[in-house]
C-alpha cells in the first residue's frame, strides 16, 4: 500500500485513537486529543497505512512579542515499529515542513536527545541543520494530570 501524508483536522479523532501500536508514547486520550485538534494552532501530521495512522508529528505553531513570524516547535516525532525503515519519518518531517511554510512560520525547530541517533539522522537527512551549541534541555514535573 501507498503510504499518505496528512493534517489532521478537529473531526478526526477516530483516526487517532486507532493508530498502530507504538505511534504515540502513551495511549491516546479522547479528551485531549478533541482538543488538541479543535485548536487551530496545534498540528497532527500523520503516516496513513490503508487508513490506519502509522506515524505521526504534532507541532504548535506560535507567535512571540519579538519575533516578525510565527514559529513552528515540533513536540514529537513517532513511526509504529512495524513500520520503521521505511521512509515514513522523513515524509511525515516534509509534510511538516510544508505546512509550516503554509502557515508564514519563519523557523521550524525540534530537540531530541543526544544519544538519539536515529531522531539525528532523520532530521538532518529532512533538511534540518544541527545548531552550533548544544543545548541544554531542563524538565519542570508539575504534578499529572488526573
Amino acid at each position: 500500500m501507498t503510504i499518505e501524508a496528512r493534517t489532521l483536522g478537529s473531526s478526526d479523532w477516530e483516526l487517532v485513537s486507532k493508530a498502530a501500536p507504538g505511534v504515540f508514547d502513551d495511549p491516546v486520550l479522547e479528551g485531549p486529543t478533541r482538543a488538541f485538534l479543535a485548536d487551530p494552532r496545534h498540528h497532527l501530521v500523520v503516516a496513513l497505512d490503508g487508513g490506519q495512522v502509522v506515524g505521526a508529528v504534532s507541532a504548535v505553531d506560535y507567535v512571540h512579542p519579538d519575533k516578525p513570524a510565527p514559529e513552528l516547535w515540533i513536540n514529537e516525532v513517532g513511526v509504529a515499529p512495524s513500520h520503521r525503515g521505511r521512509g515514513i519519518g522523513r515524509l511525515l518531517m516534509e509534510h511538516t515542513i510544508a505546512l509550516a511554510r503554509h502557515l508564514g512560520c519563519q523557523e521550524a525547530w525540534v530537540v531530541t536527545d543526544a544519544s538519539n541517533l536515529g531522531a539525528q539522522r532523520l532530521y538532518e537527512s529532512a533538511g534540518g541543520i544541527r545548531c552550533p551549541e548544544p543545548s541544554v534541555q531542563y524538565g519542570f514535573d508539575l504534578g499529572r494530570a488526573s
